[in-house]
Parts: structure tokens; sequence; C-alpha cells
């Protein structure tokens, strides 16, 4: 009987390792396939393995779902740690009084394994009811979509490895006798009785150590077999794809977008003429058009489905899902490696299947009648508003957003494949610099009948050596009424405050972020450079701006093209001015209305993109008499207004409008905390005012939201409180 489990054991580990380094062979020959990165993947390799380790080992991002990220911790940790009692097993095989060398019975390694076979068990248990509780939920399931039997046999896998190892050490107990003590099998010496003869146990542990052998030698052979299988991959293509993340400082792939790259290199739009068309892809339309770093990502993706559920475009019923994006591109990857693998010449006498799959578009309807299947459908791709949850939310650091963003490129500048609703952005963008259509001669208009001059650089100063702030307007806070309010309110507490700031005047121009973001770098690049000379002539280096998309461009996309510069958010400066006293917000007057309850929104590029959640908060908490109740989703976990990825100036026919979605939310929470008194939704973005407000006005006109509500800035409520009759 012991012959029979040895030879089994041995045979299915012979297998196992071989088709295991094939696989990993096989991945990383698809990796290859993939376009150079330049090197930007390896800067400061100390704060690389420091970020590292503290995403994994310290389970970081896992962590923000508090209770899965501890169960999960315990199984990651079982995987690595409860690796050295498969090594055990094999000895056992052939003694099964077997005990790792210098290790021997050392009783503070017994205790760990034990407890942490124990743990792991109880963790994977719930990792398994989780799933099971989440089956028949449709979309709002965050595992829709993914492979579940992958899934399930993964934790099956590790169930039964947790099993086999419990009962292999009670086994132990009793075999070892009177050579041991209770001491050193603290929570497995209960689980067989006294009397079983030295035979039946040493027989039991040999086959326990061959089906622990038997079920970890399976995995790894289904694993080879299925080189997309995420969930089970990822325990070793997490790695790299940490360690290779964008951002060397730990953060996500959020804020700047990466210019196009050609050869590793940024593009330089003066040589555009001379780029052959067909060698250089400008954005990806084939899949060998991502970087290595993308063909990891693909594959390092567990399907968890995190980024699903915190998508607002998935949320609202629209077709685009991260995961399943990713999951497509990683199947679609892995099926046409082995055409791209192999010679020119050979390629027509692959099979018929292969060379079709090697021909599907990668952008194009996926239901089709005549022809071949694209990979992404169009509707998918231009249903993203770059608010940028999937990669926050992603344990592995996919970067959804920069794949996403390099297919919209190839689409707008290539194949001119885009909403129409975009030629108007383009068109108002490219000939008066701003995304209205407006003329740039009315850049100042906001600035009418204020009573008090507002400083334009060029007239008033020489350059910006004179002031302390230059004051970038934008084009919504220039052209858009509710908007101008902001500007307006902002440009007033600075004056109040005595802060020393200019503007450009008609000499702004937009910044380019909705071009980019629609994929169109080349007048991304154009309206960049313009600014960049702007800026540099009037000798910028701090800035302070009410629009958070203006923010996000200016600090972190301008360094691209030269200009280096210190960027805050207004509501950083004015919270800084409350907080030295240049600004005393006031209560309300004796016998008045009580103040406002206010519930603030995040916008997108504000907090997710630069990590600017306290300051709003700070500000409006500094308002005496109000009230301020937080949306259930906020912060981190803020959901998006609908405008971002230049989705404010396209037609929302999908499913539900997200603003609608967001402003049920806030308004709830507002009815929650002071019934219909009066309440107020606070942003800090102009594109989020603008949604919200439009969503606030849909729900008051069909009578689910009182009229007492309004969207307003955290700019004006702080100068409603300042300027207050009593106040000094």
């Amino acid at each position: 009987m012991r012959i029979i489990a040895i030879v089994l054991a041995l045979a299915v580990s012979v297998v196992g390792v071989a088709l295991f380094a094939r696989a990993i062979a096989g991945i990383a020959g698809v990796v290859r396939l993939g376009r150079p990165v330049g090197g930007l993947r390896s800067d400061a390799p100390a704060e690389r393995w420091k970020h590292l380790l503290a995403e994994s080992l310290g389970h970081t991002r896992m962590l923000q779902w508090t209770k899965i990220g501890v169960a999960h911790w315990f199984v990651f940790v079982g995987f690595g740690l409860l690796f050295f009692t498969l090594v055990t097993a094999y000895g056992q095989l052939f003694d099964p009084t077997f005990a790792l060398p210098l290790i021997g019975h050392w009783v503070v390694y017994e205790w760990a394994s034990e407890i942490i076979s124990w743990i792991m068990i109880i963790s994977i248990l719930f990792l398994m009811i989780i799933r099971f509780l989440q089956r028949n939920k449709g979309r709002d399931s965050r595992f829709f979509g993914s492979r579940t039997w992958q899934a399930v046999y993964v934790e099956l896998t590790i169930l039964g490895i947790g099993i086999c190892i419990v009962v292999l050490r009670g086994l132990e107990y009793r075999l070892l006798g009177a050579e041991t003590s209770a001491i050193h099998f603290p929570l497995t010496n209960f689980l067989f009785p006294a009397g079983i003869s030295a035979a039946a146990l040493a027989t039991a542990v040999v086959w326990v150590a061959a089906i622990k052998i038997i079920i970890s030698m399976a995995w790894m052979i289904t694993i080879s077999l299925n080189l997309t299988m995420g969930v089970a991959w990822h325990r070793f293509t997490a790695w790299p794809n940490l360690w290779f993340k964008r951002e060397s400082s730990g953060r996500p792939a959020l804020g700047a977008l990466q210019p196009i790259m050609v050869d590793g290199k940024p593009l330089d739009f003066e040589q555009i003429e001379d780029l052959d068309p067909e060698a250089t892809p400008l954005g990806v339309s084939k899949i060998e058009d991502f970087t290595w770093k993308g063909l990891l990502d693909f594959t390092s993706c567990t399907e968890c489905g995190r980024c699903q559920s915190q998508c607002p475009a998935w949320h609202t019923e629209k077709p685009l899902s991260p995961k399943l994006l990713i999951m497509g591109l990683r199947e679609h990857a892995y099926a046409k490696a082995p055409y791209l693998q192999a010679a020119e010449a050979a390629r027509e006498t692959l099979p018929a299947e292969l060379r079709n799959e090697a021909a599907r578009p990668l952008v194009g309807p996926i239901q089709v009648t005549d022809g071949l299947a694209g990979i992404v459908d169009p509707d998918v791709l231009w249903s993203c508003t770059s608010c940028g949850a999937c990669v926050q939310q992603c344990p592995v650091d996919i970067e959804h957003v920069d794949h996403i963003m390099d297919l919209r490129r190839h689409q707008v500048l290539l194949e001119e494949e885009f909403p129409a609703e975009l030629n108007g952005l383009f068109k108002g963008l490219e000939s008066k610099g701003n995304p209205w259509n407006q003329s740039p001669r009315k850049r100042m208009d906001w600035a009418k009948d204020l009573e008090f001059e507002v400083p334009v650089v060029g007239d008033d100063v020489e350059d910006l050596t004179a002031v302390e702030y230059l004051f970038w307007v934008g084009c919504a806070g220039a052209y858009e009424d509710r908007a101008i309010k902001t500007t307006r309110a902002v440009a007033e507490l600075l004056h109040r405050a005595g802060v020393s700031y200019a503007v450009l005047g008609n000499g702004e121009t937009c910044t380019g972020d909705p071009a980019r973001r629609a994929g169109n770098e080349f007048v991304f690049q154009q309206l960049a450079l313009e600014n960049a000379a702007t800026l540099t002539e009037a000798k910028a280096s701090k800035v302070v701006t009410t629009c958070a998309h203006c923010l996000n461009t200016l600090k972190n996309e301008y360094p691209q093209v030269g200009v280096e510069l210190e960027v805050v958010h207004h509501t950083q400066l004015l919270n800084r001015l409350v907080r030295d006293g240049k600004l005393t917000p006031v209560a309300p007057p004796e016998g008045s209305v009580a103040g406002r309850t206010i519930t603030y929104h995040d916008p997108c590029y504000l907090g997710r993109h630069n990590e600017i959640y306290e300051a709003p908060r700070e500000l409006l908490d500094a308002l005496p008499g109000s009230t301020v109740a937080e949306m259930p989703r906020n912060r981190q976990q803020s959901f998006c207004c609908g405008a971002g990825g230049a989705r404010m100036w396209m037609e929302e026919t999908l499913g539900t409008r997200i603003n609608a979605n967001r402003t049920d939310e806030a308004v709830a929470t507002l009815a929650a905390t002071n019934g219909h008194a009066k309440g107020a939704i606070a942003t800090g973005c102009p594109f989020c005012r603008v949604m919200l407000t439009d969503g606030l006005a849909a729900k008051q006109a069909d009578g689910t939201a009182p009229e007492s509500v309004e969207v307003i800035d955290v700019a004006q409520l702080l100068l409603e409180s300042v300027q207050r009759p009593d106040a000094p």
C-alpha cells in the first residue's frame, strides 16, 4: 500500500514540475511580446522593494476590505510558510517520522504551523462562504463574469491542503507516542484516539502525505494547462507586477497619463511626420502594441472584481467592467501569442482558428453577423470616466485607465472612430482654446462688476514674480455660469485675506485635459505646449485653481512638457487662510434660520487622483452652525459624478445616468440627517458641480428632492459665512 502511495505522489510530482516549468516559460514568452517601457519601471529600486513588501506582506491594498483582507492575508501567509510542510510530506513518504533537518521538532515552528493551518482553514472557508453568498446576484456580484470553477478549485485546493496538514500533525502525535509531548501539538493532539497501532499510523501518514502532494501537484498541473488562470497565477505574477508599478513612490497609476511612447521614449510630436504609422503605433491597435507591463497586468488579474464593484459605469448598467475588459485582453493575448511567436512565413499554415483570432480587431463590435468580432466593444471603451476607482482598488496594481486611454488614442488619432459629440469638443479646443467653443476674448468676463480689480499678467503686473500666486481660472471657471460663481467667490476670498495673485486673462487656454482623456493626444500637446510657453514667459511657480482637472494636468502632466509648478487646490489654500486667521467664518445671526446641513462629494481628480481629501472637509467643519454628513461612498470609495474622461461632452445613452446615481445618494444622506430642512451638496470641482446640479434638477422636477437643496462649491459656502451681516 505504501509503495502505491509513493509511486503516485512521485509520478504526479514529476509531471507537475515539468509542466509548471513549461508554463512559466510560456507566460514569460507572452509578456515579452509587449513593447518596451524604456527603463521607466526600474527607478528608485529601494523604494520599489519597500512598497512591494508593504503591499504584499502588509496587504495594504487588500485591507481596504478589512474582513476579506484579513482572511486573505492568512491564506497568503499559509501558502508561503506551509511550503515547508510540503517538503516534510515528501520525507514522510519514506519515513513517517521524518522531520525537517535543523528545524526538527522545534516547538516554535510546530506551534506556528498548526496555528497558521487552522486559521488558513477558517479563512478559506470564510472566503468560500463570501463567494457562495454572491451567487445569483447577477451584475450586483463582484464575481459576475469571473470563472467560478477556477476560483472554487483553488479554494478547495487550499482547504484540502490545510486539512491534510492538521491530519498529518494529529497522526504524527500518536505515532511518536512517548517520544514527544502534547505541548508540541497544541491544536492537533486531540484528533485521533490512543490505541491505534504504530503500523496503521505509519501507513496513514504515508497516504495522507501522498494525498497532500497529489493535491498540490494537481494544482500545479491544472494552472500549467491554463495560463490565463489569474486566480492562481497571481500568486507568482503579482510580485513583479507590484515591483514594476508605474510610480516608484508606491502610488497607484493615477494622476498623470503617460505620453505616447515610441521605442520606450515619449513621442516627439515635432517629428510626427517622419514616423511610419505602420511601424509606430500611436496608442494601441493590436494586443502586441501594449507594453510588456500591460501584458503582465493582464496575466496578473485575479478576477476578484474589486474594480468592477467600484466602477461607476458598471454600477449604472453600462457594458464597461474593468475586470471583464482585462480578462478579455488576457484571453486574446494568450490565444494570439502562438501566431505572433511563429515565423512570418509559417503563419499561413497555422490552424484557421488561430489565424482568425489573430485577425480579430482589438476594438470593434463584439456582436457581429458578418466578419470577426472585436475584443473590446466601442461602448465599453467610451463608457470610462477615468475616475480611477478600478486602479485604486486593484490589489495587484493593474493600470486599467492607462490601457483604456491608449486604446482611445489609436481610435481617435488613426481610425477617427469616436463618439460624434467629441467633434464639437475638439473643434472648440483647436480653434477657441476651450471646450465650450466660446470666444477667447471673453475669458475675463467673469470678473466684471467685482468691487476690486483682478490683476492680469502683462497688464497690471509684468510677471508673476510680483505676486504670490497665479490664479488659474480654467475654462469652466471662465465660461460656465455655475463655475463662474465659484471663481468670483475665490477671487473675493483671496482679496479679503490679502493674498496677492494675478490671472493670465485672455492669455490662458485650456490645459488640454478633455482632449487627452478623449484620446486626442495631438490637441493636448498643442494646448500644453502653448500654455507651457505662456507660463514660462510669465515666470509662474505657484498656482491655485478651482478645477480638479486643471490641478491634475498642471501639477502632474505639465512636467512632461517641461513646466514644473507648485499647484494647490483652492480648498487647500482657503483652509490654510482660515487656520491662519486671515479668514474668519462666523455663525448665523441670532434668530435666523439654522445653518445648512452639508454633504460633501469628493471629485475623482481631487481625491483619488491627487489624494486631497481633508482640506475641503476641514473647511466645511470650520463653518459655524453647519452640520456635515458623509455620504456612504466617500474619500477613496467616492462615486464618480460622470464627467471625467471627457464624458462631460458625450451623451449618456446606455443604462442609467451616473450623476443621477450620485445625486440620489447625496439627497438621501441629507434627508437622513435633517429631513427636509435646508441642505447643500458641496463639491470642489466645476465638472462635478455641473453634473450634480443637473442630477438634482431632475430629481426636483419629479418631486423626489426638495427645492431647498442646492449644489454649491465649498468656496461659496465659506464666503457666505465670512460675509454674514454680523461678520467683523
